[in-house]
Order: structure tokens, then sequence, then C-alpha cells
């Protein structure tokens, strides 16, 4: 069968040229490599997603962001690359179609365009939540970061979307395994514009980020001591010279003697107030830790992605030389790998989502080990011989060794065949007071 004329790039089964080319030692590192990165990306975003959704604690609008992400690199891992798996597989070729590979390279596109609108959302949120928190706890609520949401598929749809209706620019690429953009010269092709707007957001992100850093740092810089002489009337220092801070003592609820004169008139705040008011330079070391998290992921999503850009460049601009076949492999399984690396980025550099996952796991363990523990208790102790004498000596007599040690081991004083007694036991407070 003559395949058709929309067909001729891409590959088939039986191209022996093709099939010789390709080393199966570099064919089983593609696949291993490959089903390692299908594997972490499915499970461990959707485990980070099922803690999202699970712990009411992290019903913020930062980790709204969070899960948006791991969808979509769950959308990228469970559909895109189990397709390059049987590309490889194959041999570099492509077997499904023409419209398949359509949809496919769409999803692929949708999910990296989406993924950089989604970052430059979440820096600019970033440094609302740093530079002005108040403006930033008033206004994104739940449904801002839901209209928020929204507006970034919408944009990476319209993104991805036209390449679909025009014909030759999403196809297979042999050297690549995959149905993505076919980068040409750039008078031939038209996807120079996507990857220059792709580089522009990236651009942007690491601009706005930059200026949270600046503006961080010009908060912690120290100012110079100026000595001005303080003022006192009955022993409560306050004005410049004392730098205010007896009168702040006062009006945080720390303060012991008559009002300072400056202060008449003001209400002395309760120390339920002081708290609060105490509780603000933790929030900000958490914003700090949050944005510090999304940056890494900024980060690596730059420099996994930063290699293809460069060979894409190459293509369209370069007329002489080919991109080296390593190097093309080598930067496509490395944009691939940036859909398993944000669940580890977001452990190991997150303290709030680090404790709320051993937390979740620990019930999870705790919880699956007492239910078995009981079951294995009632098979064995149902299982047993005899009958349970009257004296307290004997209760587990005529039972066999494993229930006797079972029984003494869990501290059973009673019947074996009785049910399971609760785990804890809350005693009834007494007031002794009357």
């Amino acid at each position: 069968m003559i395949p058709p004329p929309s067909m001729a790039n891409y590959s088939h089964a039986g191209d022996h040229t093709i099939l010789q080319n390709v080393s199966p030692l570099a064919t089983f590192l593609k696949l291993t490599s490959l089903g390692f990165i299908i594997g972490v990306g499915v499970v461990g975003n959707l485990l980070i997603s099922i803690l999202l959704v699970k712990d009411k604690s992290l019903h913020r609008a930062p980790y709204y962001f969070l899960l948006d992400l791991c969808a979509s690199d769950i959308l990228r891992s469970a559909i895109c690359f189990p397709f390059v798996f049987t590309s490889v597989k194959n041999g570099s070729a492509w077997t499904y179609g023409t419209l398949t590979c359509k949809v496919i390279a769409f999803l692929g596109v949708l999910s990296c365009f989406h993924t950089a609108f989604m970052l430059f959302c979440v820096s600019v949120t970033r440094y609302l939540a740093i530079a002005h928190h108040r403006f930033y706890t008033k206004r994104l609520t739940f449904w801002t970061c839901l209209a928020v949401i929204c507006m970034v598929w919408t944009l990476s749809v319209a993104m991805a979307f036209p390449p679909v209706l025009d014909v030759g620019t999403y196809s297979f690429i042999r050297e690549e395994d995959q149905c993505t953009f076919q980068h040409r010269s750039f008078r031939a092709n038209d996807s120079l514009g996507f990857m220059l707007l792709l580089a522009l957001i990236l651009l942007a992100t690491q601009l706005v980020y930059l200026k949270l850093i600046f503006f961080v740092h010009d908060r912690r810089k120290m100012k110079p001591v100026q000595f001005v002489p303080a003022v006192s009337q009955n022993w409560t220092f306050h004005g410049p010279g004392a730098s205010g801070q007896a009168a702040a003592n006062w009006l945080a609820g720390f303060g012991r003697g008559p009002t300072p004169p400056t202060l008449l008139g003001i209400r002395q705040n309760s120390n339920a107030a002081g708290r609060r008011r105490l509780l603000v330079l933790d929030e900000f070391k958490t914003e700090k830790r949050i944005s510090r998290m999304f940056y890494i992921m900024t980060f690596f999503f730059l420099a996994l992605w930063g290699p293809y850009l460069v060979a894409c460049y190459w293509r369209v601009f370069a007329r002489g030389p080919v991109v080296p076949g390593g190097y093309l492999t080598a930067a496509v399984w490395m944009s691939f790998a940036q859909a398993g690396v944000n669940p580890f980025i977001c452990i190991f550099s997150n303290r709030e989502l680090r404790r709320c996952f051993s937390t979740t796991l620990l019930y999870c363990r705790k919880s699956s080990c007492v239910i078995l523990i009981r079951s294995i208790k009632r098979k064995l102790f149902d299982c047993g011989a005899g009958s349970i004498h009257s004296h307290p000596d004997h209760r587990h007599a005529g039972y066999s060794v494993p229930v006797c040690l079972i029984a003494w081991c869990t501290g059973s004083t009673s019947d074996p065949r009785a049910p399971a007694r609760p785990l804890l036991k809350i005693k009834p407070k007494i007031n002794h007071s009357r």
C-alpha cells in the first residue's frame, strides 16, 4: 500500500534502513528512561494532587496553581509519552495515522505552553504575596485562582490549536521519536513565532523573580544608626531616640506603667491581638519558602527545555550542518523529564508539603497496620481449639502457641474471640473544684 502524500514524513515498521541505524543499547536506554519518566510523572504528580485535595490546610492560592501544574504533567505523561514509547519500540516508526499524530502533538504543545504561562502567572502572584501582601490576601481568592487557571488554559489552547489546521506543521519527527512541530527554515515555516513567544514568556518569568529578589534584598539592608536623644517624662522612653520601641511595646500589650504622652487616647491592644501581630514574620517566611519552590520549578523548566529550544532555533536559522543526533536525543529526553521532576521539587523544597505528606503517609500506614493486625488476630484466634478456663492464669489455655504469643504481645487479658477494643480510651474529666 502506497502511503498518501500527507504521510510522507512518517516512518513505517518495514523500513529496514532505519531499523539498522538504531542501536539496541540506545533503544534499551530510551525505553528504560522513558518508562521511568512515565511512572514518576503519573504516580508522583497524582500523589501530590491527592495530597493537595485531601489536606484542607493546603487549600490556598499557590497550591491551587500547583494542582493545575500537576494535572498538566499527568496529562502529558499518561497520554503523550506512551505513544513515544511505542514509536521507539517499533524502531522510530509511527503507525497510528495523521489525525492521531496531530492530536498527540497538540496535547504535547498544549502542556508545554500551559506550564510556561502558569509559571509566569505564579511568579506575578508570588511578587504580590510578598510586596503587596494585603492586596494579595484580599483579592486572590479561590474564584480568582479559578479564573486565572481558565485564562491560562485558554491561552494555551489558542497557541497550540492553529498548527492543527495547517498541513505539515504537526508531523512525526523520526529523530525525536515524537509528533511535534516540524521546524524548518523561518522562510518556509511559521514555527519561529511560537518559539519566540515561549522564549519571551520564560524571560518575563525570570525578570519577575529577579524583581522579587531585589525587593527582598532591599528590605533586608541595614540602615546607618542615627543618634537622636530620647524623650522621657516618667521613665518610659519613647520617641525617635528610643526608635519608638517603648510605644511599640505598649501598643503590642507588653508595656508597663502609664501611657506615653504621645499615645494618649490610643487604646492598648489585647494579648491575642499582639500574638496575631507577631505571626506576620512567620507568614512572610512561609511565602518566601513557597516562592523559592516555584522558582526552582521555573529554573528546572528552563534548564530542561533550554537544550531543546536551542536545537529548534538551530533548525530554523542554520543552513549548513544539522543538529547532532546525540545532542538532539538528549535534549528531547530532558524535555520529557520535566514532567516528572516537579514532585521531587515539591517534597524536598517545601517544608509544609513535606510535613503534610509525612503526616498523611504515617496515618495511612498506621490505619492499614491496625486493620491488618486485627484481622490476623481474629483469624488466628478463630482457628484455636479448646475453651477458656475461668482461672485468670489459664485464660488462653487450649490455644496454639502463635495465638498465645500474639495475645501476650498485644497485651490481651480477655477472651481472644471478643471483638477488638478501641485503640484510645477517653477518660471523663472530673471537676474537683466543688
